[in-house]
Formats: structure tokens, C-alpha cells, sequence
């Protein structure tokens, strides 16, 4: 074994002894300092107690090695130099202690606040954005131990007495987790502490919608009409048909062209709007859809040419569709946990479809149902009507959720799949159909 592989060890045991074991280890902590300042890293790197913000602000230089750090491919060994290897394994020692070694007992805002930066951290050095793995908490693999690591430290943390603390609740940065567990106890909230909630909850609104803005652009506002006569003005005269038109009046003699009609281009467009229903299931296993899609519906009912309806469901089922354009108001209206029957939402959804080859129904639920076989029966009338019928397993920021493989299989067989996984798949379903 080369000294390098001995130094990676030992910062590999110190890291494996700080995440299983309560006590330090005193020879391998001292070791540690000493490979760590061969390296050129600085002491701080080895303090728990110090975030991966506060080391990158006080040696700016190592944010770029943080980066990417976890990605396939990085510290191979392969032709590294001596040391870089070792430096490596100190970086991904902090990385992984501060993200996994969370202790017990309390959390404060601001340890939270500090967990939530190092997440983000490592969510880079994975090569993904920060919140991005931490927006699945249902999700399986390493995205579910973030999102399940998160949720226990805003268990922890006595959210009432934080959000009753005005100066407490500033420190708190909206997540999924967070959002969950004010949705879940908004009801036993007031005062002070529920309108701290509301403006998390706001905040939180607000910045997923600024991203699935970018992603839905304006789609066309419908086809032209070419029932409706031109208005005969200006700015619809067409130049190009109505010299064409008059060429048998060019004068060679005078060397112009005499215009005895004007053309003009229609402009009229059909405004029959496209109906979009979007159904909710909005028990326990569905938060991160119930937020992703009431924002997602609300920028598509801001579109000029789409008429959305939104209806969220338990056991019991309620219509959100008043109001559909504030994702903020639908948030506050939920009633997130309870058992999960979809024919009750199909009571209040299937009403809703007057032109049937003019409608959309995305159906957003892990379909585990009640009463399967009468749900599924009315999903696939509506289907052979014309609707085109969307059932979605997964609207998060990416990762695939559990679908019930009863449902899967059936919807296959009718020829709508279901989809699941990036949000960004249902945006470009929902824009080819209304576009």
C-alpha cells in the first residue's frame, strides 16, 4: 500500500468513524490534521461545526474543487499527480459528514438553514443544482435519504415556535420538506406564526414558478380564420398578393403599376379555447405533485387560448378551479393525508368535458386506489371519447415515482402510458396539444 492510499484510509476511517460513532477518535483525528496540512487544506475543513459556505468564503479557491467533485469520472486516479487523490478524499470526508452526520435532539432555524447550504453543496458536487435531489422526497435512492434527512430536521426543529419568532422564520429557507410540514399543521397556525407560513409557503410558490415559466412558453393563440373577412387597414395590407394581383396593369409607357384592388391578409383567429383538467391526488405520498402541478396548471390558465380546471382528491374530492391562477391560494385550501379514492374525483372531473377532442385530463396520482376497476373504467370512456388522457406517475423536479403496476399495465394496453419523471415531460405533452 502507497503512503497515498495510507492517508486516504485514515481520512476515510475518521470520516466513517464521525458518522457511526458518537465519540472521536483521537489518534485518527490528529492524523487527519496532519494529512490534511500536507495537502495544502486548511485546518477548518476537519471542524463539523463549519459549513462548506463558511470554508468556501474564507478560501475562495476551493469552491471549484467542490464542484463536480462526486461526478462520474472525477479523482480516478489516472495519472494524478501525488497528494491530489488525498486532498480529494478530504474534500468528499466534509462533504459526506456534514450532510449525514446530523446528530439528534433540536434543530435551530439556523442549523437547518446550514444543513439545507452543505445539501446544496453536495447536490453539486453530484452535478445537479441545489434542491434538485432534495425536491423527491418520495423519491428512492439517494434522492429519498436527502429528502428524508430534511424532513426529520424540520420534525425536529419545533417549526411553531421558529415561525412565532419573526427574526427565526427569516433564517428559514423554503424546501419541499418544509413546505410539506407547513401544509400539514398551516391549521393549527395563527397570528404571527401563520402569516410567517403563508409568506414561506409565497416564497417557495414564487420561485417554482419561476422556473417552470421559462419552460412553458406561450404557445399559438389558434389557427387562422379564413371565415371572417380581413379588416381592410393599413397594417394587413399584403404588398406581395397585391402586386402580383395588379401586374396586368403595369404601363410600360409610364413604367408603373396601376392598382385597381388591394389585398389583404386575414388576421382572425379561431379562439375556441383548448380545456385543460388537471386532477390532483393529494394524499400524503403526493405532496411534491399537489405544489409542482397547481403552480404548473396556473401558469397554463394565464395562456390566452386554454381554459383550466383543476381538482384536487382524497377521499373526498374538491374543485380548485376558482382559484386556479393563484397557486398560493390552492396550496392553503389543501388537505394533504387520508386514504386515496379517485372515483370521487372523477364525479367532479368527468362534467367538466363538454367537447371531448378538445380536452385534456392529466391524472397526477401514484394510483393506489379503492376502487380500481370502476376508476380505471371511467379513465378509459373518457379516452375512447376523444379526450386525450395523460396519467402521470411523477411531476417533481426530476426521479421517478412508484406507480401502482396494476394501473401501469392498463394504461399502457389503452395507449397512454404513464408518465413519469422530469416535470419537463409534462410541459411538452400539455404544450403539443394545446399549441
Amino acid at each position: 500500500m502507497t503512503a497515498d492510499e495510507n492517508r486516504r484510509q485514515v481520512l476515510y476511517w475518521r470520516m466513517l468513524g464521525r458518522l457511526f460513532e458518537a465519540d472521536e477518535q483521537p489518534a485518527l483525528e490528529s492524523a487527519s490534521v496532519a494529512i490534511v496540512g500536507d495537502v495544502g487544506l486548511p485546518p477548518a475543513l476537519l471542524d463539523p461545526g463549519v459549513t462548506v459556505d463558511n470554508l468556501v468564503q474564507r478560501h475562495p479557491e476551493l469552491a471549484g474543487e467542490f464542484e463536480g467533485l462526486l461526478t462520474l469520472g472525477a479523482g480516478d486516479g489516472a495519472g494524478e499527480a501525488a497528494g491530489l487523490e488525498v486532498r480529494r478524499a478530504a474534500l468528499v470526508s466534509k462533504l459526506l459528514i456534514n450532510v449525514f452526520n446530523t446528530g439528534s435532539g433540536s434543530v435551530s432555524a439556523t442549523q437547518l438553514a446550514n444543513w439545507q447550504a452543505d445539501a446544496g453543496w453536495f447536490e453539486k458536487a453530484l452535478g445537479t443544482d441545489p434542491g434538485e435531489l432534495r425536491g423527491r422526497p418520495n423519491a428512492g435512492g439517494l434522492a429519498g435519504v436527502l429528502g428524508g434527512i430534511e424532513g426529520d430536521l424540520v420534525k425536529r426543529m419545533h417549526l411553531r415556535e421558529v415561525l412565532a419568532n419573526p427574526a427565526l422564520a427569516k433564517q428559514l429557507t423554503p424546501s419541499m420538506s418544509l413546505i410539506e410540514q407547513l401544509l400539514r399543521d398551516k391549521n393549527n397556525l395563527s397570528g404571527v406564526a401563520l402569516a410567517n407560513a403563508k409568506a414561506l409557503i409565497r416564497r417557495f410558490v414564487d420561485e417554482v414558478a419561476a422556473v417552470l415559466r421559462t419552460q412553458v412558453q406561450q404557445t399559438s393563440v389558434g389557427e387562422i380564420d379564413r371565415s371572417v373577412p380581413p379588416k381592410r387597414v393599413y397594417r394587413n395590407l399584403d404588398i406581395e398578393r397585391t402586386i402580383w394581383k395588379n401586374l396586368t396593369n403595369w404601363s410600360p409607357e409610364d413604367e408603373r403599376l396601376y392598382v385597381d384592388r388591394l389585398f389583404y391578409k386575414h388576421t382572425a383567429k379561431r379562439t375556441t379555447p383548448a380545456r385543460l383538467i388537471v386532477v390532483v391526488d393529494q394524499s400524503g405520498s403526493m405532496v411534491n405533485a399537489m405544489v409542482n402541478c397547481t403552480i404548473l396548471a396556473s401558469i397554463f390558465a394565464g395562456l390566452p387560448k386554454v381554459d383550466v380546471h383543476l381538482v384536487a382528491y382524497d377521499t373526498r374530492a374538491l374543485d380548485l378551479t376558482p382559484w386556479v391562477h393563484d397557486p398560493f391560494e390552492v396550496l392553503l385550501r389543501t388537505r394533504l393525508g387520508g386514504g386515496t379514492d379517485g372515483t370521487v374525483a372523477m364525479a367532479l372531473a368527468q362534467p367538466k368535458v363538454s367537447d371531448p377532442r378538445n380536452t385534456v385530463v392529466v391524472w397526477i396520482s401514484d394510483f393506489y386506489e379503492s376502487q380500481s376497476q370502476v376508476l380505471f373504467d371511467s379513465m378509459q370512456s373518457l379516452h375512447r371519447s376523444g379526450v386525450k388522457f395523460i396519467p402521470v406517475g411523477s411531476v417533481s423536479s426530476g426521479g421517478q415515482q412508484s406507480v401502482n403496476p396494476w394501473f401501469r399495465q392498463r394504461f399502457k394496453d389503452m395507449g397512454a402510458p404513464v408518465l413519469s419523471g422530469h416535470i419537463k415531460k409534462l410541459v411538452t405533452e400539455l404544450k403539443s396539444f394545446l399549441a
